[in-house]
């Protein structure tokens, strides 16, 4: 590294470029900043080399990580040294089959409609009795199959993003930091008019004003989270109960 411009400021203005690109990068602050901890650890000097990254890529989940982490892992870090590689000239960019290819994606499976009408049964059977847990998982699960919205989207919705009156969904901020209006069919708003009058009988209406209105929510009014892992534990439920 150049001696008058630190690894860490080297890092700061990648992910800033990358952020100018459209790329969310949510992790990667830490990522970076981790790797950069472990070059002033070891007090390395000069051009970042092959070994001292594919080193610190073994040391992810205290050195129990597998081939498959290391791969995921020396990604993101040869994308910041090609991007270092055109102001410091000497740093070393790692082959990328060091660890082996990468693991392709598992192909998505796509429910028919008899799963997602065992899905939207077993929503509405979810505990405790009396809650508005139920209504929100199969408010949620139908809203994102009548829609096509990615569950992140769908979490993220205000009520402010809902027109029910013109029947239009904005989507705000989404891949690639851009925006689209979806139209809703007439079942759905009905749906979501319906669940909004439940809403309002079970979460205060001074909760759900503010930076928490969100459409679909606790039976406290926060934001749903870990959306993906309730589904696919119910989608193994009813697949069992089959």
């Amino acid at each position: 590294m150049s001696a008058h411009i630190s690894l860490q400021r080297r890092i700061g203005d990648y992910l800033a470029e990358r952020r100018r690109l459209g790329f969310v990068l949510r992790s990667r602050d830490t990522f970076l900043a981790g790797f950069a901890y472990y070059v002033a650890r070891h007090h390395h000097r000069g051009p970042l080399t092959v070994e001292l990254m594919t080193d610190w890529v073994r040391q992810g989940k205290g050195g129990q990580g597998s081939p498959e982490t290391w791969v995921r892992r020396l990604g993101k870090l040869r994308s910041f040294a090609r991007y270092l590689k055109q102001f410091e000239p000497d740093t070393e960019v790692p082959d990328e089959s060091i660890f082996g290819s990468e693991p392709g994606r598992v192909a998505p499976h796509i429910d028919h409609e008899d799963e997602i009408t065992e899905l939207l049964a077993a929503a509405r059977r979810l505990g405790p009795h009396g809650s508005l847990r139920p209504m929100t998982f199969e408010t949620l699960f139908a809203l994102m199959v009548s829609t096509g919205l990615r569950v992140s989207e769908a979490i993220n919705l205000r009520d402010a993003d809902v027109d029910l009156k013109h029947g239009m969904l904005t989507i705000r901020q989404t891949k690639f930091a851009k925006s689209r209006q979806l139209p809703l069919h007439p079942s759905t708003v009905t749906a979501l008019s319906h669940y909004r009058r439940q809403r309002a009988q079970h979460v205060p209406a001074t909760v759900t004003t503010g930076s928490l209105s969100a459409v679909v929510v606790s039976d406290l009014g926060n934001r749903l989270g870990n959306v993906r892992c309730i589904a696919s534990s119910m989608r193994c439920a009813t697949a069992w109960a089959g």
